[in-house]
């Protein structure tokens, strides 16, 4: 009889589950959770919930995967425990237009959606963060997988007093226990599941205020208080011209930003609580090729669009991640300049453009489509369409969108007749050649702005058409030889390094003199674009490439290392001298080729190579970053010294919840056995 009962309720629930906001609306929950027991890396807690029934209705359906124990009180009379492995299932006779409450109690060991991380430095224990979205948060929470019900999370964490707790809204009292701390954190507003958000570890912060008095917490580990200021360079700026560029407040308490070890993605735009990956956490040196500052623009630019306004379903995705990618390019204008907003304009277009012709276009409409189309064609579609109807339409379009369906759940369409009203024009062309078409109508458009925008800076170069009558071939000369002048002419570093890079895919080009000229440029990204394109150097160029190693570019000395050494064998520990000392990235990209190159040049400080071979091999532990082992795995598999230590470093790797990082280690130790 029970077995009859369990496959009715899971019937119904397959039946009905996708629709349950028809009929119940979660409103308030309050969180208590336990995560102290390390041994285990496992959850205890309670949550409340707070519902409406809509309509009526014999049972509703909370998500929990894979509990291990789950049970439920209903309006503190009724107690059961019906679950199937994916969801808690409560029975009884709702009636319309009633309230309810439910308290679940809980117990959990989640394989993914949180992860207890270890590392390197024993001073700074463990840390714990979350990831919803795309894992879903009922993984560790009893909780609503579906976005269109938005929930007031409030959370009550309790953990180890040395550690700072760090969740979604305002932190409003903690209780302290003789060995553990309890962190209150409460939430004014409603939001998805998917965006609850937790950080447990060793942090400091710094606060400051935007110029609307919204407070700006920015975490850091305290080893890294001279990596503060270029980490989170520009963020007060750019959060003053969101609010601005917008047109609708902030819509959050305030706006924290952790940075996390491990992480699944650059950054994941949790309500108010911004997780990203610490191998953004960068000096001044390293700002130049990889900073947080594009990554920072655009979780910034989700908490409007993502979190306060909710795509329905897949089909809208492109209102989250082409909103965001547009705003964020914005913001990087405002910092940055136009010069640099155009030319990442173009270089979007050109992904767009490869993808297209890779016959892998598809409607932004399309839930399968790819990141270029999500976040690059709906950057572009945002821009095409402001350039169509004007500043003044589309700001006041957003900002009635915005509010007019703020903390609730939209279609692409509720966009586009806000556009349509305040414009004045009928936008069904524009939705069906630049939104559901993948055809040739966006490309076209897309070719049209980026003349109409000077694109190029003025340089008649690119668009040039060889004239009738004229030797294709001498044309096409002359043409280089125009770029190649461009050089070491005031154009703007944006266009010297495009100028650059698409010289050096010409094979119509003079080598010697194009690597002459971006030597003279002295502009770092033409000089770096030299490093790794110059692999055979000339013994000509050779003084010129050495004050390579002199850059402030992790990447080119990096570059230049190598290609240094593996051509002037004679002057090997030499260029090794001169760069011993510096580390590069987080991902120790400089220090661990050094450590490579010093243990295979046999002459050079022989009584160190066992140190150097036992420095590289613990950078294949656990206890380091993703980055820093799947960097040393390949170099010692390189060289042909991934021993024991090694090996079996790499079969725990291939456990890993970063599912690109577990594949790598999965590839490699078949290759190495």
């Amino acid at each position: 009889m029970k077995i009859k009962l369990l496959f009715i309720v899971t019937f119904v629930y397959a039946l009905g589950f996708s629709q349950q906001t028809d009929y119940v609306d979660f409103i308030k929950s309050e969180v208590k959770i336990d995560l102290r027991d390390l041994f285990e890396k496992s959850v205890h807690g309670k949550v409340t919930y707070e519902f409406e029934i809509l309509k009526n209705v014999d049972s509703i359906f909370i998500d929990a995967k894979n509990f291990e124990s789950i049970q439920y009180t209903l309006n503190d009379a009724f107690t059961d425990s019906l679950y199937n492995g994916k969801q808690l299932i409560v029975k009884h006779d709702f009636k319309t237009n009633t309230r309810h409450k439910i308290d679940v109690i809980f117990h959990t060991k989640p394989k993914k959606a949180l992860y207890f991380i270890e590392f390197e430095d024993s001073q700074f224990g463990q840390q714990i963060w979350t990831q919803g979205q795309g894992k879903y948060t009922s993984n560790w929470l009893p909780s609503i997988d579906d976005m269109n019900d938005k929930i007031e999370f409030d959370l009550k964490v309790t953990y180890h007093s040395e550690y700072q707790v760090i969740c979604n809204g305002e932190l409003e009292n903690q209780i302290v226990y003789p060995d553990a701390i309890e962190w209150h954190y409460n939430m004014e507003k409603p939001m998805c599941s998917y965006l609850v958000a937790l950080a447990i570890g060793k942090y400091d912060k710094k606060v400051d205020y935007s110029k609307s008095g919204v407070p700006l917490e920015m975490y850091y580990y305290p080893k890294d208080s001279l990596k503060f200021e270029p980490t989170y360079r520009y963020t007060k700026q750019m959060f003053d011209f969101l609010e601005e560029e917008i047109g609708m407040p902030y819509p959050w308490q305030n706006y924290k930003q952790v940075p996390v070890k491990d992480f699944l993605y650059a950054g994941m735009e949790n309500t108010g609580t911004t997780l990203f990956a610490d191998s953004f956490v960068i000096d001044s040196i390293a700002f130049v090729d990889k900073n947080y500052v594009n990554v920072n623009a655009h979780e910034l630019a989700h908490q409007w669009f993502g979190n306060l306004v909710t795509e329905t379903s897949g089909t809208h995705h492109w209102l989250h991640e082409g909103f965001a990618t547009y705003y964020a390019l914005l913001a990087e204008k405002e910092v940055f300049g136009e010069d640099y907003f155009y030319w990442q304009l173009y270089e979007y277009a050109q992904e767009i453009l490869e993808q297209d012709k890779a016959g892998k276009s598809t409607s932004l409409l399309d839930p399968m489509s790819s990141s270029i189309t999500f976040y690059k064609k709906g950057c572009w579609v945002l821009h095409i369409l402001r350039e169509k109807v004007g500043d003044k339409a589309f700001k006041a379009a957003v900002k009635n969108y915005l509010e007019k369906h703020q903390f609730k759940n939209v279609e692409t369409n509720d966009f586009i007749s806000e556009v349509e009203k305040y414009s004045g024009q009928d936008l069904n062309n524009f939705k069906e050649n630049l939104l559901i078409s993948s055809g040739d109508k966006f490309l076209e458009d897309v070719s049209l702005l980026m003349k109409y925008r000077k694109i190029y800076e003025k340089i008649e170069i690119y668009t040039l058409d060889c004239p009738s009558g004229v030797d294709l071939l001498k044309f096409q000369k002359e043409r280089n030889a125009l770029k190649i002048k461009k050089l070491n002419e005031k154009v703007n570093r944006y266009t010297k390094r495009g100028l650059f890079n698409d010289l050096v895919k010409d094979s119509l080009v003079d080598r010697n003199e194009l690597y002459s000229a971006g030597f003279q440029s002295k502009n770092i990204k033409v000089r770096q674009a030299i490093a790794q394109n110059l692999t055979e150097i000339p013994a000509e160029l050779k003084k010129d490439y050495e004050s390579l190693l002199e850059d402030k570019s992790y990447l080119t000395i990096e570059a230049a290392l190598f290609n240094l050494w593996r051509n002037f064998p004679e002057d090997r520990s030499k260029y090794l001298d001169k760069t011993k000392g510096i580390i590069g990235f987080n991902d120790k990209n400089v220090r661990m080729l050094w450590l490579t190159l010093a243990l295979i040049t046999e002459e050079y400080q022989v009584e160190f190579k066992k140190g150097y071979f036992d420095e590289l091999t613990s950078y294949t532990s656990s206890k380091f970053g993703f980055e820093v082992r799947q960097n040393a795995f390949q170099y010692l598999s390189q060289i042909q010294a991934c021993g024991s230590t090694c090996k079996e470093n790499l079969k725990q790797a291939t456990k890993h919840h970063n599912w690109r990082f577990n594949k790598f280690a999965k590839r490699l130790l078949e290759q190495i056995d």
